[in-house]
């Protein structure tokens, strides 16, 4: 008997706004990528994201493995427009004194 052997289609989404996901959910391909980066292995990033199958785990490791230097560029573009966008909210809102003007806002009872 022979083992068929089937091209297996990628478990990775591209979402209206860019963002790669896994298997049919929420949880991105750079959530995947650096729980691996960190040492976790798929069984443990599957314990922590129930919503992905084991399969669909390994599945996105082996593309990261195989495509290492465009993941890497998508996963620091991601970066740097989180980057992007953090300064433009920081400079927008002023956090000096914000813990007094919360405080003010609700005086402690006596």
């Amino acid at each position: 008997m022979s083992l068929a052997i089937d091209a297996e289609p990628l478990p990775l989404q591209v979402d209206a706004d860019g963002v790669v996901r896994v298997g049919g959910t929420r949880v991105t391909l750079d959530t995947i990528v650096i729980a691996f980066q960190q040492g976790a292995t798929a069984e443990e990033i599957a314990q922590q994201y129930a919503t992905v199958t084991l399969p669909d785990i390994y599945a996105a490791i082996a593309y990261y493995l195989r495509h290492h230097e465009e993941v890497e560029a998508y996963l620091a573009e991601g970066q740097r427009q989180g980057d992007a966008l953090r300064q433009k909210q920081e400079a927008k809102y002023d956090r000096q004194g914000i813990r007094e003007r919360l405080l003010a806002r609700h005086p402690s009872p006596e």
